[in-house]
């Protein structure tokens, strides 16, 4: 960490701080998260694909990195801005640095910046391009680097993080991790295709925990192949940007509500949402932190909430439809569960939830007993399908 850097804004606002992880310079939608624990999740989340984080916790770093908590394989977001960075992690399983992990993964940061105000300024003015930069320095010509990049509105971003082949993911995965969820040991294994929309380990985890075994298939495999595979369910998966551009998924989703049961998660459920025939909006700054309230509609129940998402589902195209809502955001109102009933069902709050909270982990289990309930249509029931 040395050096002066710089985070410019496309309107114009450019904050100072110091170099942090990898010199140079990117660009990406600047965004904020309001987690206090987690950072190594969020860092390699496929969700934050093409977008420069703000952690709001103010002191990041300070139990380094230890590589059983990655969400991938590398960081996947385009940048990093913190207050301060722990130079010294603190922590048994620590077996490196922040700035060492994003120096290696060549992904700059930036440090002893001001988040509070970068955050307010989000939730006032709407998430917005930006450029992170240790080398352009020059204020102006960093704000013209911001203004020239990609938005992510109408952009597939599913295509640059998705599994370019199948893979399997068993019950042995989530044991390997001392810190995932409790293994369901005993109960009979269930074959589930998991859509790689840009999938956290930690969803895997949860799913090979709760008894199933998983093929992780990449975001385009058609329906016919699923279809053709046996499979028991069907998981469709988190992952980054504007769901509306990701037509290849909704056709096949579409083609597989009423023939396989289906559970999908952020991404998943804005997906289902579109192959039912609803339509999704961009958030003024999105849903991101472990901290978010969410209403089982028709219950007295709430469930704190883990999320990552700048789109959701327009409620008011549900109407049409055989949805239902099922689930509603208690900040914002906003849809967070939609159900066909004996069909599918989706929420756009994370119920793996890695650190946490686990207030709705029990969703895998209402997948399991969902999928042996199923009973199939004699066609497939998605818009247009």
């Amino acid at each position: 960490m040395s050096g002066p850097a710089l985070l410019a804004l496309e309107d114009g606002v450019v904050l100072e701080g110091r170099a942090l992880g990898a010199p140079g310079t990117v660009t990406g939608e600047v965004c904020f998260n309001t987690g206090m624990t987690g950072y190594e999740e969020i860092l390699t989340d496929p969700s934050y694909h093409g977008q420069i984080v703000a952690l709001t916790a103010p002191h990041v770093g300070n139990t380094g990195i230890n590589g059983d908590d990655a969400q991938a394989a590398r960081p996947w977001v385009a940048g990093l801005a913190v207050r301060d960075a722990a130079r010294e992690p603190s922590s048994w399983r620590a077996r490196g640095t922040l700035d060492d992990f994003l120096s290696r993964h060549g992904v700059p940061g930036i440090s002893e910046l001001d988040t509070r105000r970068l955050t307010r300024h989000v939730r006032t003015r709407g998430a917005m391009r930006a450029a992170l930069s240790s080398e352009v320095l020059d204020p102006s010509e960093l704000v013209d680097v911001a203004r020239a990049a990609p938005s992510l509105v109408g952009r597939d971003l599913v295509r640059e993080v998705t599994t370019a082949r199948p893979y399997g993911h068993g019950r042995d995965d989530a044991v390997r991790r001392p810190f995932g969820p409790p293994v369901r040991l005993g109960v009979p294994a269930l074959r589930v295709a998991a859509f790689d929309f840009g999938v956290k380990r930690a969803l895997l985890d949860s799913l090979a925990a709760e008894g199933f075994d998983v093929t992780v298939v990449p975001a385009s495999t058609p329906a016919a192949a699923i279809l053709g595979g046996g499979y028991d369910g069907v998981f469709l998966s988190n992952g980054p940007g504007d769901p509306e551009p990701v037509t290849y998924a909704v056709d096949t989703i579409a083609a597989l509500l009423g023939r396989v049961p289906v559970f999908g998660v952020c991404l998943g459920h804005q997906l289902l949402a579109l192959a039912l025939g609803a339509r999704t909006f961009k958030l003024p700054f999105g849903h991101r932190g472990s901290n978010h309230p969410v209403r089982r509609v028709g219950e007295a129940r709430v469930e704190i909430t883990a999320q990552n998402h700048g789109f959701a589902v327009d409620e008011a195209s549900l109407g049409p439809t055989a949805a239902r809502l099922t689930h509603v955001n208690l900040n914002d109102g906003t849809v967070e569960g939609v159900e066909v009933p004996g069909v599918a069902f989706s929420v756009q709050f994370h119920p793996e939830a890695g650190p946490g909270p686990h207030d709705a982990r029990g969703l895998f289990a209402e997948f399991r007993d969902f999928v042996h309930r199923f009973e199939p249509a004699g066609a497939p029931l998605g818009a247009g399908a």
